[in-house]
């Protein structure tokens, strides 16, 4: 079955400019640009960046798919301009850097170095950010909230210091490093610092939730379906991430099982919530049981590596004389953790964002509110029928046989 909604991106880190298109998404959504500019702008800050990110000022430019600055249904055309500019202008590298893309892609495509790293660049993130941004507002148009945060940097752990949503942009937004701890922060610059005098690089673990989701987004039919294969796809293919896990991680292969899967409980007060009345005590599976989502906030984490160019180059080999020498430098950052945290929250959202359209429908947003209505009507109806089964005194065969069951 074909993708309802997908994108590509095209551009290399000193051209002319960065590209998205985004097709399949729906009609109607009013677009924020400001708001995508603003997720812009977060990618690139952070304490720990580079020269780069004082050239460049990203602001996008929707080039087709709205009219009037509502999409229209066609494929969306997003352009990032590059200001720093000069590929070609720029010569080929002699040495290949370790940790990068150098070595592989110069022998694959027999072209040097320099076209191989110019595609390979993070910069290209500003584009999926972009593509992100917008799939946000759509999101958000269903009360959908998705937020990303650095939770752990060169091994300084920064546990969110509230679990209080509404506060969390604000704490971010005061945090030189985009964690939701402002203890951990000093701590964290000092050791950047550090890092930088000592011509080295960090690295560290984001963490993105979504909260408001519906029951059954993705699948559990095929393996390509499951909404956690797909979420892992996306977060890997993002440049120096290194590893995912969703809730409790790899900390459930440390645990029996008694202490790993989360209880469910029924409320009736709360058959009106998007939980539907089903409550649990605990979100260890991180809002996926199955390949779908089980109304529970989805909880991803992501392992970046220390960035592979150093100002203190590792040990490599002239590319045309095969002599021994240390590698090329290129500009780059000390850590960029806190823009990966934003790369990862955005490329979240497209995922969430494309399995919510697969289930609701593509077309326009008043068509995905009515089926999104009509689903949870449904689904409600069938548990007040349940619940006056029960008032009845009726009980159904599984339950009766409850005791017989070996799970």
């Amino acid at each position: 079955m074909p993708p309802v909604v997908r994108y590509l991106t095209a551009g290399e880190s000193h051209g002319k400019a960065l590209v998205a298109i985004l097709d399949g998404f729906p009609a109607g959504l009013r677009v924020d640009v400001e708001a995508i500019n603003a997720e812009l702008r977060r990618r690139q800050g952070g304490y720990g960046r580079g020269a780069r990110q004082k050239i460049e000022t990203d602001e996008v430019e929707i080039l087709a798919g709205t009219w009037h600055g509502v999409t229209i249904g066609s494929p969306i055309a997003l352009l990032i301009r590059n200001r720093d500019y000069k590929l070609e202008r720029l010569p080929d590298l002699p040495r290949p850097r370790p940790g990068h893309a150098d070595l592989a892609g110069a022998l694959k495509f027999e072209d040097g170095i320099r076209p191989v790293l110019e595609r390979a660049s993070a910069r290209e993130t500003a584009a999926r950010v972009a593509v992100g941004a917008l799939c946000k507002q759509l999101l958000a148009a269903f009360d959908i909230t998705c937020f990303g945060f650095v939770l752990e940097l060169g091994g300084i752990r920064a546990e969110p210091v509230t679990e209080d949503l509404a506060r969390w942009p604000a704490i971010r937004s005061s945090s030189p490093v985009y964690t939701l701890n402002p203890a951990a922060d000093r701590a964290i610059v000092e050791l950047i610092d550090q890092t930088a005098q000592e011509g080295d690089t960090l690295g560290g673990i984001v963490e993105v939730r979504v909260y408001g989701l519906p029951y059954g987004l993705g699948a559990h039919t095929q393996w390509d379906r499951k909404l956690r294969g797909r979420i892992a796809q996306g977060i890997l293919s993002i440049q120096a991430f290194w590893g995912v896990e969703f809730g409790l991680g790899f900390e459930a292969a440390r645990r029996k099982g008694s202490q790993v899967h989360d209880p469910i409980h029924f409320d009736p007060d709360r058959v009106q919530e998007r939980s539907l009345g089903f409550i649990r005590s605990t979100n260890n599976a991180g809002g996926l049981e199955g390949g779908m989502t089980n109304a529970q906030p989805l909880i991803v984490r992501a392992a970046k590596k220390p960035i592979s160019t150093l100002r203190r180059p590792l040990e490599s080999v002239n590319f045309d004389t095969l002599e021994p020498m240390r590698a090329s430098y290129e500009r780059s950052d000390v850590c960029a953790v806190p823009a990966a945290s934003v790369i990862a929250e955005n490329v979240v959202a497209f995922h969430v964002a494309e399995a919510f359209l697969e289930k609701f429908g593509s077309d326009t947003l008043q068509e995905i509110r009515r089926n999104l209505d009509g689903y949870y009507a449904a689904l409600r109806e069938q548990i007040r029928a349940r619940l006056n089964s029960r008032a009845g005194g009726q009980t159904s065969a599984s339950a009766s046989h409850e005791d017989d069951d070996p799970e």
